[in-house]
């Protein structure tokens, strides 16, 4: 006999979850002292989860579907219409298929190698000025090298519009309204963009290399042999590298942590093996970005004597995840040195979904954030000197995605002595832990 699932006080929670944003999770899991709570959001019944062992269940393809799951409006402004989310089984395998395609070893070097020549750029520029914002900076930054990257043609005046508007569909998910409204805005005019890319290659108009996203989502065919409608291929050719916009508070929010531990940096200017990835990672592990992923029952199951129906909505709380004691020492203290010989599981460490990124629903483009990350921290600590001044760098967990309030303004920026010498060494030490 299956035992009642703990309730989380509240007719609808979707309000709680809002003004709340990550905290919301650990909260009722703390009051309850559980790892599972019910509630109602959107005005259906949620069946809330925490933990590694939750993780595990979650992201088990035979208890669990996409399809039908993902509100309304993540569909609209972020992730767009029938995309590869939503989907499951053989369908869903084939789409990820094509999406692993695009990162092989040599693209991903490939992106890292177009983001450190536009930030190297970018650095130039800031030497001219008083100060600067780096939230404000580096969504250009990726928005200039994702799109070489993915052969999506980008006219130097018309960076700042696809640059804002990837950035207000990244904002969009967060709960309030005028930006889940700005975010669709920007959906509908992105979509527009990338339906006329996708027409003009097939039209041969456009003739991107066969690597890269824009040539792939163009000729993608489904498993019955049929070419993808325009809409469809805009929108996996948008989720191909719009993502990577996200990685912009994860970058900021690493740039911090290397001034609040100064030990960190230190190390990154030494470029010891791997501690730029470690560094990242625990960025990743340690700040907010994704809050929560939902799916749905495929098949009735007992999981720790609480029975779950078929159809019923079940939200995997992610960063409560990343924070769980049960799988983490210190889990609110920011230690890259964790990630040294880390043998952890799949399941424990959530920050972009967990699994397996072939079989299962784990982010397709997940090591180019890692390497993107990795190649900016150490590319900043070895190559560049700047000042920063007195101001708020604290970031609020109800926001969501979070980012310090300042956007973490730096000053005095200057290349340091050697550089060109330093910029080739950080290129061949990433090449060889390829």
């Amino acid at each position: 006999m299956s035992k009642p699932i703990p309730k989380a006080e509240g007719a609808d929670n979707t309000r709680s979850l809002i003004q709340e944003g990550f905290p919301f999770f650990i909260k009722r899991h703390k009051e309850l002292g559980t790892n599972i709570f019910e509630t109602r959001l959107i005005g259906r019944k949620a069946i809330c989860i925490v933990g590694e062992e939750a993780s595990k269940i979650f992201y088990d393809t035979e208890k669990f579907k996409r399809e039908g799951a993902m509100p309304k409006p993540l569909k609209m402004s972020l992730f767009g219409e029938g995309s590869l989310h939503g989907m499951d089984g053989e369908k869903h395998l084939h789409r990820k298929r094509t999406f692993l395609s695009m990162f092989t070893p040599d693209r991903v070097e490939d992106l890292k190698q177009n983001a450190l020549e536009e930030l190297d750029r970018k650095v130039e520029q800031w030497q001219e000025r008083d100060k600067v914002v780096l939230y404000e900076e580096f969504p250009e930054i990726l928005t200039r090298a994702v799109c070489k990257w993915a052969g999506v043609p980008l006219e130097e005046h018309e960076v700042r519009q696809r640059t804002d508007e990837m950035m207000s569909m990244v904002e969009s998910f967060g709960g309030s309204l005028s930006r889940f409204q700005e975010g669709k805005k920007s959906r509908d005019s992105h979509e527009a963009w990338l339906k006329q890319i996708i027409k003009d290659v097939r039209k041969g108009k456009l003739q991107p290399e066969p690597n890269t996203a824009a040539y792939i989502m163009a000729h993608h065919r489904e498993t019955d042999g049929k070419l993808w409608d325009v809409q469809t291929a805009a929108v996996e050719l948008s989720n191909s590298f719009r993502p990577l916009l996200a990685t912009v508070h994860l970058l900021v929010l690493g740039a911090v942590a290397m001034h609040e531990h100064p030990e960190t940096r230190t190390r990154l200017e030494k470029g010891e093996p791997l501690y730029s990835h470690w560094f990242a990672q625990e960025t990743r592990r340690f700040y907010p970005f994704v809050p929560a992923m939902i799916a749905k029952v495929k098949t009735p199951f007992l999981w720790e004597g609480y029975e779950f129906k078929k159809n019923t909505r079940v939200v995997l709380d992610l960063y409560g995840t990343n924070h769980h004691a049960d799988s983490w020492v210190h889990p609110d203290a920011f230690i890259p040195e964790r990630f040294e010989n880390w043998q952890g599981s799949p399941f424990s460490f959530v920050p972009q979904g967990g699994g397996d990124h072939h079989t299962g629903h784990r982010c397709a483009g997940e090591w180019l954030t890692v390497i993107v990350m990795s190649s900016f921290f150490e590319f900043l600590a070895k190559n560049v000197s700047y000042d920063v001044s007195e101001q708020n760098l604290s970031f609020s967990l109800e926001r969501m995605p979070t980012r310090p309030e300042s956007g973490f303004v730096i000053e005095n920026v200057r290349k340091k002595d050697a550089y060109e010498e330093t910029f080739d060494e950080l290129n061949q030490g990433f090449a060889a832990r390829r």
